[in-house]
């Protein structure tokens, strides 16, 4: 079967990943790879070097990590914090930002929790006090895209914040890394983590983590866990030229590769996030023009994924079925106070195909 001969996907993924792939990503899969051939590892360590220079800044070495991006966030949390003498304070305002406390205390990682809800930014003020007051905590985490909602935190004033009081920052950018410039340096970024199913588009399999290297040198012997062990990953990959531990997701790599070289192809993260702005302001007049409420203030709001407010005698369940059959998948909502659903504007999906969507729900 060549890439022509690919079935015709059934609807398109509005959604903040899994999302809708390119045919010539879907059709790298199509064949077997082996993890032991010097190519493939060599694919490894390219992938690595990109991601770094897609990251802007020297310093940093990537780390890739078999599963879902959860996986990536458990190893980072769970190799970086030492297992005495450190404490974790978590910026949350949705689901993701709690997910990171909930991994903390499975851990059992002295934890301080700032819950700002999810209709706010977190509270730059109290963290700098917190900082301050409690000279114990010595890791700061936080969401950048905080997908409950589709707000985009701001990491560009927490991160300079975190550094002046001599903390270490993490940073789950799952949702946006690749698809809008993200400066590292400026942002005092030491740990960043990501997944192959977001904004570079590619296929879930693998994540990966972002950290600064002399720091990451220092996790040797820290990790929580055999298997995500960040360090040990690394090192294999340093010694063994781009080797994988345990069994890789030789497919999943191979279609990543093939992604990057698409997003160079449209002209790099500024030309993708270009688009997904558009495809976001698209949505937003549409959907705002038939009557949908957006839940968050357009200054919050980010360019990945929209919440918008069910409005009256609305069910979302035949709604998300009538967008289906006209050939659109969209996702429910994660708002705990809000009635809400959810519309990703990111993957292989162009302005031309947002404006269908509105043309599907004044249909229905």
């Amino acid at each position: 079967m060549n890439m022509n001969e690919l079935p015709e996907n059934p609807y398109l993924l509005l959604t903040p990943g899994p999302l809708s792939t390119t045919p010539t990503v879907k059709a790298v899969m199509l064949r077997d790879w082996c993890t032991w051939d010097r190519d493939y590892n060599d694919i490894v360590q390219d992938i690595r070097h990109r991601l770094v220079v897609l990251g802007g800044a020297p310093g940093f070495s990537a780390v890739l990590m078999q599963g879902s991006g959860t996986f990536s966030v458990e190893a980072a949390i769970g190799s970086m914090m030492p297992p005495s003498g450190s404490k974790l304070l978590v910026l949350a305002n949705g689901a993701y930002g709690d997910r990171i406390a909930a991994i903390a205390t499975a851990l059992r990682i002295p934890l301080v929790v700032h819950n700002s809800g999810e209709m706010a930014t977190p509270n730059i003020d109290l963290m700098r006090r917190e900082l301050s007051g409690d000279p114990t905590i010595t890791h700061v985490a936080c969401v950048h895209c905080e997908t409950t909602t589709g707000m985009l935190n701001p990491i560009e004033t927490i991160g300079p914040v975190v550094k002046a009081q001599g903390r270490l920052f993490m940073v789950d950018a799952m949702s946006s890394f690749g698809g809008m410039p993200i400066d590292l340096d400026a942002c005092g970024v030491d740990v960043l983590i990501s997944s192959a199913n977001k904004c570079i588009q590619g296929v879930p399999g693998f994540g990966f983590i972002l950290v600064r290297e002399a720091l990451l040198k220092t996790w040797k012997g820290q990790a929580r866990s055999l298997s995500l062990d960040v360090y040990d990953q690394w090192q294999t990959m340093e010694s063994q030229g781009g080797k994988w531990r345990f069994t890789s997701p030789t497919h999943v790599v191979r279609a990543f590769a093939q992604a990057l070289n698409e997003l160079d192809a449209e002209g790099g993260i500024p030309a993708r996030y270009a688009r997904y702005r558009e495809n976001q302001r698209i949505l937003v007049e549409g959907m705002t023009a038939l009557g949908y409420e957006p839940l968050l203030p357009r200054a919050l709001q980010s360019a990945f994924i929209t919440s918008f407010r069910n409005p009256a005698n609305f069910s979302f369940k035949p709604f998300y079925e009538a967008l289906k059959t006209r050939g659109f998948v969209i996702y429910p909502g994660k708002v705990s106070n809000a009635e809400c659903f959810r519309i990703g504007t990111i993957g292989d999906v162009t302005p031309a195909r947002i404006s269908d969507l509105l043309a599907a729900v004044a249909g229905v």
